[in-house]
């Protein structure tokens, strides 16, 4: 791959932005979790992983909602 300047400065502004992106989604994994996940644990989990987490977290939001209990 060959980037000039300009590219390489708009490149790198992604890569930031997807990084932030990134660590906002496994910040919120680990207080779903409730301790359950620290940080530094979750800069391991595969994209797999995070699938299977999302599903689990969607799943409990719906018992959850369904049962009426509180969540928060």
């Amino acid at each position: 791959m060959h980037l000039n300047f300009d590219n390489l400065d708009k490149f790198i502004q992604e890569f930031e932005k997807d990084a932030k992106a990134l660590k906002e989604e496994l910040l919120r994994y680990c207080w779903f979790m409730r301790g359950g996940l620290s940080f530094a644990e979750s800069l391991n989990l595969t994209l797999e992983d995070r699938e299977i987490i999302v599903k689990i977290i969607e799943k409990n939001m719906e018992t959850t909602k369904e049962s009426g209990l509180p969540f928060f």
